[in-house]
């Protein structure tokens, strides 16, 4: 079973988890028990379990240490055998510090911790992210969406992404809604255009340079994989979903040449462009 300790006002929330007896309060018009003897012999996920007010706090505790509690209008103690999965967005040992939250309840549940970086910070796991979410809403809207082109995904790779896997999810779900054939259309300028509300002046640049500087890594990167080779069933601009034309007027553009000895992306150096058999 899962609770969101946020999506419950915090009147409310001790009667959510414990249960409460007839007459409890105003509106309790019926025993109702909560989500601990729901889940008892089972597993009870609390997420956001930082919003706890701390008044609540000592109590869960209590069900965490001793496994029992009592419903709200109760005096009869409750036994379950619940395992917990809990999970936040705060820091909660800052809190803990601040004296938001209870330091003997933080180290209950700091257990076994599983700490997940920010997207920004294990950006390998934006692309299989992309074309699942791709696949997901493709499916969910009745629509057959088979390509992300290069520099969409590039853009996306580099974005600083403040709202996490949420908020790629949404990204994602309006490009699938707007686009209309089999290739992935999303709206690049409205993705720079949320990071410039939430990003610091000296973090911001056009929108122009973080797409140059995205394709620019994209092409380079499929250059190293196609051992300088731009042409070809095995080339660059086969790897991109390019054609050679678009990708060779794109290098120039970008300022980049490519070297059948290509070993690493050197944005410096005189190669001379190689071609493959087209």
């Amino acid at each position: 079973m899962k609770v969101n300790c946020a999506a419950i006002p915090l009147d409310l929330l001790e009667s959510e988890l414990f249960g409460h007896e007839k007459g409890a309060f105003t509106g309790a018009l019926a025993q109702r028990i909560g989500r601990f003897e729901a889940a008892n012999r089972g597993t009870l996920f609390l997420d956001e379990i930082g919003d706890i007010p701390l008044a609540l706090q000592s109590k869960l505790l209590r069900v965490l240490q001793e496994r029992e509690f009592e419903r709200v209008g109760s005096c009869r103690t409750q036994r379950v055998d619940v395992r917990i999965v809990a999970a936040t967005h705060r820091d909660l040992g800052e809190m803990v510090r601040q004296k938001q939250f209870r330091g003997d309840l933080y180290y209950r549940l700091n257990v076994f911790p599983l700490r997940l970086p920010a997207l920004r910070d294990r950006r390998e796991d934006i692309e299989p992210l992309v074309r699942h979410f791709v696949e997901y809403f493709s499916n969910r809207m009745g629509k057959v969406i088979q390509h992300v082109p290069a520099a969409t995904l590039a853009a996306i790779t580099s974005y600083s992404w403040p709202g996490n896997i949420r908020e790629l999810q949404n990204v994602i779900e309006r490009a699938v809604v707007l686009s209309k054939g089999p290739t992935l259309t999303a709206d690049l300028a409205e993705l720079k255009a949320d990071n410039a509300e939430i990003c610091s002046p000296r973090d911001q640049g056009s929108l122009d340079d973080i797409l140059q500087q995205a394709e620019r890594t994209q092409i380079l990167r499929a250059l190293e994989m196609a051992d300088g080779v731009v042409a070809g069933p095995n080339g660059a601009a086969a790897r991109l979903r390019i054609k050679r034309s678009t990708l060779v007027s794109r290098m120039h553009r970008l300022g980049i040449a490519a070297s059948r000895n290509w070993s690493a992306p050197n944005p410096e150096a005189n190669w001379q462009p190689s071609y493959g058999a087209s």
